[in-house]
C-alpha cells in the first residue's frame, strides 16, 4: 500500500504567525530573566540575497520541536564560534496534539511552525526548511511513515536543501529500529543518513545538477543526538565521558556556558525558555533546570559517519564535535581535508583478513603525507600508507589488509582508526567500526519493522546502525507460537550444523534442536521451532522483571565450532471473552448478569508518575455477540481532570480517557490495520448533561463518530471515578475477527489537573510505546464466534499537509535566503516579479509581471498574523487587489509565493 499526500490547506487569516518571542517579565525570586530571542525575519525583506545561505550545521528531524533539546548547544556554537545552523523539519506536526486551542491539521501545522521559529531564534537560528510531508499520527513504524511521506520524494528535497545550503555537519535523531523509537523520528533520521551519502553522489537526483545548477555536496560528518555512557556533570562532562559501547565516538558540549546574548544566563536555562515556546505541545510551563554549574550536564552527540578527521572526543572546549569539520583542530589538518575509513565489510571473522580503504582528499596541497591504521590489540595490519604530496582536489585511496586474531568474541564491535600525518600541515584521525561474527550466525526472526530496517542498512551499507537492535518476539501467556531462527553463512565454505534454543524457565521448544545443512557461502536459511509458555503463572507485560523481557540464547553449531546469539520473548496477557446470552444494555452500569467473564486488572503503570490505586486503577470485563464486542471499564480515579469540549473530543493523552484497541486478526505490524477508540467519561457540555464522547485514534480510520457508525458509549461518574461502557460493532473493525487470536489492549490515561495533561498511564498489556505496538497487545479468544475469512479494509489516512507556499513565515525566509519554499526546485526569479505596489486606507494593490503561468499566493503579513490574502492562477501580467479591514499595521510586508510544475519561488516587499 502506498499513499500520496495531496498538498491542500485552508489557512485561517487570524492565525498567529509571529517569528520572534515577546519579552517575558518574571517577578523577583521566580524564573530567571527571560530576554527575547534574536529576530528571525530579515531586516530588509525586499532585498533578495545574491546566493542561497551557506550554513555550517543542519539538524534534520520530523516535527517542529524535535530540535528542542539541542538548542543550548547550537546557541553556544553560534554565539561564541560563529556557527550558523539550520533545521530541516520534514513535517509541520499537524497530526499532533494541541494544548492551546482547536486548531488541527494544516492550521495546527502553521501554528507549530511559528512556535518552532520562535524557539530556535533563542539559539540564533533563522533558517527552517519545512518539507511539507504529512504528520498523520503517532506511530512506531518507519515503513508506514515512508509510505505516507514518499521516501524518494522526501529524500530528494533533503538532498536539494543540503546541496543548496552546504552544511558541514548534520545532526539527526536515532535512525535505528530500537524499541519505542517514534517511527517518524526514525524515518527522518534514516533519510538524513541516506542524504549524507546521496548529496555527495552526482548520480543521485542528477536533475538537481544538470537542470537546477546545484553541485554535489560532501557533508563532513553526521551525528545522532544523545549518547549512552557515564561521566561527570559540570564543565568536566566534556572531558570525562566513557561510552557504554567502547567503539562509539561520543562528543559532549556543556550546557552550562553563559550567554552574553541572554544577559549572562546559562544555556541550559535559555534552552528552557526556548522549550516553553512549543506551547501547543504542552511545554509552556516546562520547569527550569538547575543553575548550579556543578550539576549541569552535557549535550551528547554520537558519531554515525565522518569523512573528516576529528579530535579526541574528550578534548573539551565544547567544540570537539565540530573540530576538523567547521573548526580547525589545534594541530589538526587544514579544513576540507578528508580521511574516510571504509572497511570491506561490517562482519569480520576470527583469523580472516579484510581490506580496509582510507580515502584521502584535500582542498590544498599537503606535503609529506602518510597514513597509518591503528587496530585493536592482537590484530595485524599491513599496507603502504606513504602518500607523499596529497594534491589539492585529488582523491587518493590507500588500502590496508587487517587480520583479526584467531579468537574473537562474537558480537563485539571494534574500532579501526586511520591517522594521517604531514611534514608541516598537522595531523588528523578518523575511524570506522566492524563487528565480530561467527561463520554461521543464527538470529531470532525479526519483527516486520526491524526486517525492513535491516534491509535498508544493507542496501545503504550502514549495517553498523543495526548493531544495538534487540531481537524480540511476543508469546501469549500459556500458549504456543512458531519461532523462526534465521541463519547466515558469513564464511567462505559450505556449512552444516544444528540450532538449539536455550530458553528461560517456564518455556519449552519443540523440537529442542534442529539441523541445517548445505548452507552455501553468503547464503541464508532458517529453521523453525514451536515455543510454548508452559508456566501461565509467569507475570506478563512489564509486570515481569527486566521490563518484561524473558531472555533466551540461540546456540548455532557450524563446521568446527559454535556460537550463541541473544534474544528475548515478551509475554503478553491472554483472556477469554464469553458469548453473551443477551446483548448488554449500554448504560454505563455493566450489570453482573451481562458480563460473566474474567475481571481483567488494568492497573499496571506503563508511563508517567508512580501513584496509588486510589489515584488511578481499574478493571475491565468483556463479552460478545455475533455482531459486536461489549466492554465495561470500572475506573477508580480520585481526581478528575479537565473535561474536553464536545468539539475537542480527541487526543486522549491530554485527559481522563480509556483507550480500547482491537487487532481483529492479531497480526498487525502497526496500528494502521487496527481499531483503537478513545473513550472520554464526560465532556464540558452542561446543557446536555456532560455526556461521554469517543474518537478513533491512531488507527485504520482516525476520526470522530462518523468513522464508527453504530458504536455506543455510556458512562456514570461514581464519585470515586467512573464507569464507561462501550459497544463496538464488528462492522466498524478493519478486518474480520480471528476468534482464536484477536489482539486486544486497554490503556487508561489519568489527568488530575486542569491544564490538559496526564500524569499517569495504566493498562493491561503494558510496555513503553505499546500504544503503537499491536504485536505486544494481549490476545483474546472468543468462543462461539464463527470464524470468517480475512477481509481487510485499506487504511484511510489523513490527506492534508500544511504547505510552504501557503506559509507567510516560510515565504519571507525564502525571499531572504534564496532556498525555494518546501525544498522544491527553485523557480527562476525572472518568471515572476513584483513590479509595483500601491496602498491606500482600504486596500493594497500589487502589480505582478509574469513570464510563465503558475499559481500565485499573496499575503499581507504584519509579523504576527495574516492581514489579507488571495490565491490566483496567472498566465499574464496582472494587478491583484487585497482589501483591508482597518489600518495597515506598521511593519507589514507583502509576500508572494509562486508555484509551477513542482517548483516554487518566494518574494517579499516591505510595505513602508
Amino acid at each position: 500500500m502506498r499513499w500520496r499526500t495531496p498538498a491542500t490547506i485552508a489557512m485561517c487569516s487570524l492565525l498567529s504567525l509571529g517569528l520572534a518571542a515577546p519579552v517575558q517579565a518574571h517577578g523577583k525570586g521566580s524564573s530567571p530573566k527571560h530576554p527575547s530571542p534574536s529576530k528571525s525575519q530579515p531586516k530588509n525583506p525586499s532585498k533578495k540575497s545574491d546566493k542561497p545561505i551557506d550554513l555550517d550545521i543542519m539538524f534534520i528531524g520530523a516535527h517542529p520541536d524535535d530540535e528542542a533539546g539541542q538548542l543550548g548547544m547550537l546557541g553556544y556554537w553560534n554565539e561564541y564560534h560563529g556557527m550558523k545552523a539550520g533545521v530541516i523539519t520534514t513535517t509541520r506536526g499537524e497530526g499532533g496534539g494541541n494544548a492551546t486551542g482547536f486548531e488541527e491539521g494544516p492550521e495546527l501545522g502553521i501554528l507549530r511552525e511559528a512556535e518552532e521559529r520562535k524557539a530556535v531564534a533563542y539559539a540564533g537560528i533563522e533558517h527552517i526548511y519545512n518539507l511539507d510531508a504529512l504528520d498523520f499520527w503517532y506511530t512506531a513504524s518507519a515503513p508506514l511513515t515512508a509510505e505516507v511521506w514518499g521516501y524518494d520524494e522526501t529524500l530528494s528535497r533533503i538532498v536539494r536543501v543540503l546541496r543548496t545550503t552546504r552544511p558541514e555537519v548534520i545532526l539527526t535523531m536515532n535512525p535505528s529500529a530500537t524499541q519505542g523509537n517514534h517511527g517518524n523520528h526514525q524515518e527522518a533520521a534514516m533519510l538524513a543518513v541516506d542524504a549524507f551519502y546521496a548529496a555527495a553522489d552526482p548520480k543521485k537526483f542528477p536533475e538537481q545538477i544538470t537542470k537546477e545548477g546545484l553541485e554535489p555536496w560532501r557533508v563532513s560528518r553526521i551525528f545522532q543526538t544523545g549518547g549512552s555512557g557515564s561521566g561527570n556533570t559540570g564543565p568536566s562532562c566534556e572531558t570525562s565521558f566513557t561510552p557504554a559501547e567502547a567503539s562509539n565516538v561520543i562528543f559532549g558540549t556543556w550546557q552550562g556556558y553563559e550567554s552574553a546574548r541572554h544577559d549572562g544566563n546559562r544555556w541550559n536555562t535559555v534552552t528552557t525558555w526556548a522549550r516553553r515556546e512549543y506551547v501547543s505541545q504542552g511545554w509552556g510551563n516546562s520547569s527550569f533546570p538547575t543553575t548550579n554549574p556543578d550539576n549541569i550536564g552535557c549535550n551528547r552527540l554520537t558519531l554515525i559517519d565522518t569523512r573528516t578527521p576529528y579530535p579526541d572526543p574528550n578534548v573539551g572546549a565544547g567544540t570537539g564535535a565540530l573540530q576538523g569539520a567547521t573548526l580547525r583542530a589545534p594541530g589538526g589538518l587544514p579544513l576540507g581535508t578528508e580521511i574516510h575509513v571504509r572497511p570491506q565489510k561490517w562482519e569480520v571473522l576470527a583469523g580472516k583478513s579484510i581490506k580496509v580503504d582510507t580515502v584521502l582528499y584535500a582542498t590544498q596541497d599537503i606535503k609529506g603525507a602518510k597514513v597509518a591504521l591503528e587496530v585493536p590489540a592482537g590484530w595485524r595490519v599491513s599496507g603502504n600508507g606513504n602518500v607523499g604530496t596529497l594534491k589539492k582536489g585529488k582523491e587518493v585511496v590507500k588500502s590496508f589488509t587487517v587480520t583479526p586474531p584467531a579468537q574473537l568474541p562474537v558480537g563485539t564491535r571494534f574500532k579501526i582508526e586511520a591517522t594521517m600525518t604531514s611534514s608541516k600541515d598537522g595531523s588528523g584521525t578518523s575511524s570506522a567500526r566492524v563487528q565480530a561474527t561467527a561463520p554461521v550466525r543464527g538470529t531470532l526472526e525479526p519483527l516486520e519493522e526491524i526486517a525492513d530496517f535491516r534491509a535498508w542498512t544493507e542496501q545503504k551499507k550502514v549495517k553498523q546502525l543495526d548493531a544495538l537492535i534487540e531481537s524480540l518476539l511476543n508469546i501469549p501467556s500459556g500458549k504456543s507460537r512458531s519461532v523462526r531462527v534465521d541463519l547466515t553463512n558469513h564464511s567462505d565454505t559450505v556449512q552444516s550444523g544444528t540450532v538449539r534454543l536455550n530458553l528461560p524457565a517456564g518455556f519449552s521448544a519443540s523440537p529442542q534442536q534442529l539441523p541445517y545443512s548445505g548452507l552455501q557461502p553468503g547464503a541464508r536459511g532458517s529453521v523453525t521451532f514451536t515455543v510454548t509458555n508452559t508456566d501461565a503463572t509467569l507475570p506478563t507485560a512489564n509486570r515481569a522483571p527486566d521490563n518484561g523481557a524473558y531472555r533466551l540464547q540461540i546456540e548455532t553449531t557450524y563446521n568446527g565450532g559454535s556460537a550463541t546469539e541473544p534474544g528475548a520473548f515478551n509475554l503478553v496477557p491472554t483472556t477469554v471473552i464469553p458469548k453473551a446470552t443477551t446483548a448488554p444494555a449500554v448504560d454505563g452500569h455493566g450489570h453482573s448478569h451481562e458480563y460473566t467473564g474474567e475481571v481483567i486488572d488494568i492497573s499496571t503503570r506503563w508511563e508517567g508518575t508512580a501513584t496509588t490505586a486510589a489515584d488511578i486503577s481499574g478493571t475491565a470485563q468483556l463479552t460478545h455477540t455475533d455482531d459486536a464486542l461489549y466492554a465495561i471499564f470500572n475506573i477508580t480515579d480520585d481526581v478528575l481532570g479537565r473535561f474536553l469540549l464536545p468539539e475537542d473530543c480527541k487526543r486522549p493523552r491530554r485527559a481522563d480517557a480509556v483507550e480500547f484497541g482491537i487487532d481483529p486478526r492479531g497480526n498487525s505490524a502497526n496500528t494502521s490495520t487496527v481499531f483503537n477508540v478513545a473513550l472520554f467519561p464526560a465532556t464540558d457540555d452542561p446543557a446536555n448533561g456532560n455526556p461521554p464522547c469517543f474518537a478513533r485514534e491512531r488507527d485504520n480510520h482516525q476520526g470522530g463518530p462518523e468513522t464508527a457508525p453504530g458504536l455506543e458509549v455510556a458512562s456514570v461518574l461514581t464519585g470515586t471515578g467512573y464507569q464507561i461502557e462501550v459497544k463496538v460493532p464488528f462492522s466498524v473493525l478493519p478486518d474480520t475477527i480471528d476468534p482464536n487470536h484477536m489482539g486486544l489492549n486497554i490503556l487508561v490515561n489519568d489527568s488530575d489537573t486542569q491544564d490538559l495533561s496526564t500524569q499517569t498511564r495504566i493498562g493491561w498489556s503494558t510496555w513503553s510505546g505499546v500504544r503503537a505496538d499491536p504485536w505486544r497487545w494481549g490476545v483474546a479468544t472468543l468462543p462461539g464466534l464463527p470464524a470468517r475469512p480475512s477481509a481487510p479494509k485499506a487504511p484511510i489516512m489523513p490527506d492534508t499537509a500544511a504547505q510552504s507556499v501557503k506559509s507567510p513565515q516560510t515565504i519571507l525566509q525564502s525571499a531572504s535566503d534564496g532556498v525555494a519554499p518546501g525544498g522544491y526546485a527553485a523557480l527562476d526569479e525572472k518568471i515572476l516579479k513584483i513590479k509595483k505596489v500601491t496602498k491606500s486606507s482600504s486596500k493594497v494593490s500589487v502589480e505582478l509581471k509574469v513570464k510563465k503561468s503558475g499559481v500565485a499566493r499573496v499575503f499581507i503579513w504584519d509579523g504576527e498574523r495574516v492581514v489579507a490574502q488571495t490565491e490566483v492562477s496567472l498566465n499574464k501580467d496582472r494587478t491583484l487587489v487585497l482589501p483591508l479591514n482597518g489600518a495597515l499595521p506598521a511593519g507589514s510586508s507583502l509576500l508572494v509565493s509562486y508555484e509551477r510544475d513542482g517548483a516554487t519561488l518566494g518574494l517579499a516587499h516591505k510595505l513602508k
